[in-house]
């Protein structure tokens, strides 16, 4: 060719490789076909490939400096560029010339795991540490993670030498289109192991059972998840472990029940109890973590349910709920049923029939009182 490269590209020929790019980037925008329809432009963007292709190769530019020809051939066959440049110069990548992705690495990070536990309610309300065996991946210790029996070691893959990726030429209307793809030999890793490790198979990590302590915060519920990191799946190659996600399922409680952070029970009492008021000696949660009852930790308390309680009245004790997470802690409510006796003997039923005629009772009429609307009947008169 008769035009210097230098000047096809518009640089000295001292320019250095960040200015070579970007002048490349510049003319590529400007007489690419895709962008610039005019014919005229066609050879000029060939030119221009062409130019690239020499001055960014340090090599080529070299012998080119020296008048010799840097393809070792003639000039006359098509420019060398690849696609991949032409997409460089457009959204902003290394271009012809630089070096591609590289060899991939066969340390890579390990998954997550996830295990599900089943907690009682006062485990997940007052925090626990549990003692957990877990079947994970783990470092092979005979190889050490690298894959490679003992005594050998990775060597250089002799396809794509180290690269990791070949490059396959393809003609066009724009002259030789060359891409990069993953070496098959290798995998893309840029090295073959010759003599596999017999533990892992290469893999460099193995299946195992380990041990591990997890400690449960107060105040998780069904659903929650402690995360504990690092536990997981060793990575390919012995690479970094993953996190492991210990999912909380709490067991239903035989007394109390759970909203939020607020528990639920309720308590029976008989019709006299009800009427003359009574107390009661209420377990709390606290009482199923606590054997010792003169530890200090108070597991009952004593209820006091007033004269006259009526069936389906509740009182809520504040703070004898569930612990927050980020603090506080929610009620105890207690719902009261008054339980009406069903057997009477001819004695109890005397007296029943003497505190009915007492209080005036003997035919009570009831009192029927009007269903409140519902909100759809407020809202439309019905």
């Amino acid at each position: 060719m008769s035009k210097d490269l230098y000047d096809v590209l518009g640089v000295s020929r001292d320019a250095d490789s960040d200015t070579i790019k970007k002048a490349y980037r510049r003319l590529a925008r400007q007489l690419h076909p895709d962008v610039n329809p005019d014919p005229g432009t066609h050879d000029r963007f060939k030119e221009v490939s062409h130019a690239y292709e020499v001055l960014s190769d340090p090599q080529k530019r070299a012998a080119y400096d020296r008048g010799g020809d840097p393809f070792g051939g003639g000039f006359g066959q098509g420019a060398g560029f690849s696609f991949t440049d032409i997409m460089d110069a457009f959204f902003g990548g290394q271009g012809a010339g630089a070096a591609g992705r590289g060899p991939r690495s066969r340390v890579r990070r390990g998954q997550d795991a996830l295990i599900r536990i089943d907690v009682d309610l006062a485990e997940a309300a007052f925090g626990v540490s549990r003692d957990l065996k877990v079947d994970t991946a783990v470092v092979c210790t005979t190889c050490g993670g690298d894959g490679a029996a003992p005594g050998s070691h990775p060597v250089p893959c002799e396809t794509c030498r180290g690269q990791g990726e070949v490059a396959h030429v393809q003609r066009s209307f724009l002259g030789e289109v060359r891409t990069l793809r993953p070496c098959a030999a290798c995998r893309g890793f840029g090295t073959i192991i010759p003599e596999p490790c017999r533990e892992c198979s290469g893999d460099g990590r193995v299946r195992s059972r380990r041990s591990l302590t997890v400690k449960i915060p107060a105040g998780v519920d069904t659903g929650t998840r402690v995360q504990l990191a690092e536990q997981g799946e060793v990575g390919p190659g012995g690479g970094p472990a993953g996190d492991l996600y210990v999912e909380i399922q709490v067991r239903p409680h035989e007394v109390f029940t759970r909203h939020g952070n607020d528990l639920h029970c309720t308590v029976t009492v008989p019709m006299t109890a009800a009427a003359l008021g009574t107390t009661l000696n209420l377990p709390l949660l606290e009482a199923d973590l606590v054997e010792d009852t003169g530890s200090g930790v108070e597991t009952t308390f004593d209820l006091d349910l007033e004269a006259g309680t009526q069936s389906g009245s509740e009182r809520v004790l504040r703070g004898r709920g569930v612990p927050g997470l980020r603090g506080g802690r929610g009620d105890l409510v207690v719902t009261t049923v008054v339980e009406t006796p069903g057997r009477l003997d001819s004695r109890q039923e005397e007296l029943l029939r003497e505190l009915a005629a007492l209080r005036g009772e003997e035919r009570p009429t009831g009192q029927v009182k009007a269903q409140q609307k519902s909100v759809f009947g407020r809202l439309f008169g019905h």
